[in-house]
């Protein structure tokens, strides 16, 4: 009683994007890369598609992923979830795609700097001179 995926030693050839997607740990769950794809946060080959849509090797997958926009080529095809680096073996990140989001981690590091953020919560006092300040300019 053998299946025809133990039987069959090479790769897959039928992989819906959304399993791919998952697959390669891009999204915790297909239901959330589904809603990725369906949202237009997803493009394959410069296109919106469907998350039914058959991933080939070679095609290129422009993601959004939290605040980073991540450019990628497929290099492998997998129907499981894999381990972290096995997974980083089935795709390829662009060059430009690198730098854009090491440019873009700098700019935010940078902001951070000039906006900090308070250790506590302004209590009622401190609120009040808030809106004050806010409502004169």
């Amino acid at each position: 009683m053998t299946t025809q995926h133990h039987t069959d030693k090479k790769a897959p050839q039928n992989i819906r994007l959304d399993k791919w997607l998952w697959g390669c740990r891009f999204y915790k769950t297909r239901a959330l890369a589904k809603d990725m794809i369906d949202g237009g946060k997803v493009h394959y080959n410069g296109q919106r598609c469907k998350s039914s849509r058959q991933v080939e090797i070679g095609a290129t997958i422009r993601l959004a992923q939290g605040v980073d926009e991540k450019i990628v080529i497929v290099t492998g095809l997998t129907e499981k979830r894999l381990a972290a680096p096995l997974a980083q073996q089935l795709y390829e990140e662009t060059a430009e795609s690198t730098q854009r989001r090491a440019e873009r981690a700098e700019l935010r590091k940078t902001n951070s700097l000039f906006a900090p953020h308070p250790d506590t919560k302004p209590d009622k006092k401190e609120r009040r001179q808030l809106l004050l300040l806010k409502s004169q300019q």
